[in-house]
């Protein structure tokens, strides 16, 4: 190293790459243990932390005295490379610190990694990942007790389905064998991501529409299969948000035009769904307000990736499931090289009312969505739409309502709990769809509450 180099790096301040110090101390090997855990980096001693070259004094012993006291209380055992410079007639020691390719390397028992300028000391769920990335393993490459036999054959078929329609998979004749090939079955044993992917699991994906932050009008809770979840997902989200439409063209065609961008919202549960942490049993949670929906998963970003990181085109994309994103990717639904970000921001231009954005709540990723305060009185289509957003009416009744009409015309005596089951909503929904088919005239009540029965009104036909 140059003095025009440690010039430069100096002028350059303290990053995620670099640290200054005056003398040596604890700090300088947590911060070489830092570094060893994250991207490398250097640390230059006799420089004061505005920058500037202080100078230390040393002996021919102490160097190999530091060296000596680094590697004793680092394990693995670090020694860096060393260099001693004299700049403007001081002298600066500089270390310098690969990453370690084993994690993680440990300070008297501590872990730390290096976040922005600073270190950061890493807790014991931290710990168990970093060491399973930088081992190329990933939570759901683990072995289960599941037997093939238990997993759901409609899972196994849309996979095969959707899989083979994409083109980005040969499948074979024997679903076992391919199965194995995707690492899927590993020693003739299933895989945390077979169990996830195509079983019965343990983990939710909860939805709920609110009226306010403590009002909740209408929820679900998704344990299927995660191939089968995501539709599942966003069939309950497209009935709680609005849908209007656009006209345009010579001939004056109508368009869907939803209050969210459906491709959008596709994306944001895939990523919820792939990137979170299952070794925590809290669910991904889906919340649907009036002028917002919040997705949001247990777990962080990886490989020192920060929420700014996002936001540009330059970032590298880091799996914490790898069986996960390679199953969504051969079935088409997501692209494992970082282009989600990108295709969001694509989507969300056609909807400048919208703004979205991503945070980082201490362990939780969560996107959101809203309407600009600037413009929450102006409907994002053409033909206004002034139902509540839980109702979103695009005939003069929906599916949801069509299938009471439907249940009301085999059994007349149907009960809002029956109701509730049969069309998978909240009874809250159900009396909230009675009532408006009541307003439309379409159903009457005859008789009391307990003991009456539905009817379903004729059309009067003219004279």
């Amino acid at each position: 190293m140059t003095n025009d180099d440690l010039k430069n790096i100096i002028a350059q301040g303290e990053s995620n790459t670099v640290e200054y110090k005056q003398s040596f101390n604890k700090a300088v090997i947590e911060t070489i243990v830092a570094f060893s855990n994250t991207d490398g980096g250097k640390i230059l001693i006799g420089v004061n932390n505005k920058g500037i070259p202080t100078g230390i004094s040393i002996t021919e012993e102490t160097i190999q005295k530091w060296l000596n006291e680094i590697k004793q209380t680092t394990e693995p055992a670090i020694i860096p490379d060393t260099k001693i410079i004299k700049y403007n007639n001081k002298t600066i020691v500089v270390f310098s610190v690969n990453e370690f390719p084993i994690k993680p390397v440990s300070c008297k028992g501590r872990h730390y990694i290096r976040k922005m300028n600073s270190n950061h000391i890493l807790s014991a769920d931290e710990i168990t990942e970093l060491r399973l990335t930088s081992l190329n393993y990933s939570f759901d490459s683990f072995e289960v007790d599941t037997d093939f036999e238990e997993l759901d054959k409609d899972a196994i078929e849309v996979f095969r389905n959707k899989s083979g329609n994409s083109g980005r998979f040969q499948l074979s004749g024997n679903i076992k064998h391919d199965f194995a090939r995707l690492g899927l079955i590993k020693n003739n044993r299933l895989t945390r991501a077979s169990e996830l992917l195509f079983g019965h699991h343990l983990t939710n994906i909860h939805l709920g529409r609110f009226k306010s932050e403590t009002t909740i009008i209408d929820d679900l809770m998704i344990r299927s299969p995660l191939v089968l979840a995501v539709e599942e997902a966003l069939t309950f989200i497209k009935k709680n948000i609005r849908l209007g439409f656009k006209f345009g063209g010579t001939g004056l065609q109508r368009t869907e035009h939803w209050q969210y961008p459906i491709p959008a919202i596709r994306e944001l549960l895939l990523n919820a769904i792939v990137h979170r942490d299952y070794s925590t049993p809290t669910d991904v949670i889906v919340k649907i307000f009036d002028e917002s929906i919040e997705i949001t998963n247990p777990g962080k970003l990886m490989g020192g990736l920060k929420i700014a990181d996002l936001y540009t085109d330059n970032y590298i994309s880091r799996h914490r499931n790898k069986l996960l994103t390679e199953a969504f990717y051969l079935t088409g639904d997501i692209e494992k090289y970082g282009t989600g970000y990108k295709r969001l921001r694509e989507w969300f231009s056609d909807y400048p009312d919208l703004q979205f954005s991503v945070s980082d709540l201490s362990g939780y990723i969560q996107a959101k969505i809203t309407l600009s305060l600037t413009n929450k009185k102006n409907e994002p289509v053409n033909e206004p739409v002034n139902e509540p957003v839980n109702e979103p009416v695009n005939e003069p009744v929906n599916e949801r309502q069509k299938q009471i009409i439907n249940r009301i015309k085999i059994d007349p005596s149907i009960t809002i709990a029956k109701l509730a089951i049969a069309c998978s909503a909240g009874r809250e929904t159900i009396k909230r769809d009675l009532k408006l088919l009541r307003e439309l005239n379409i159903i009457q009540r005859v008789g009391s509450a307990k003991t009456g029965y539905w009817e379903i009104v004729k059309p009067k036909q003219n004279d």
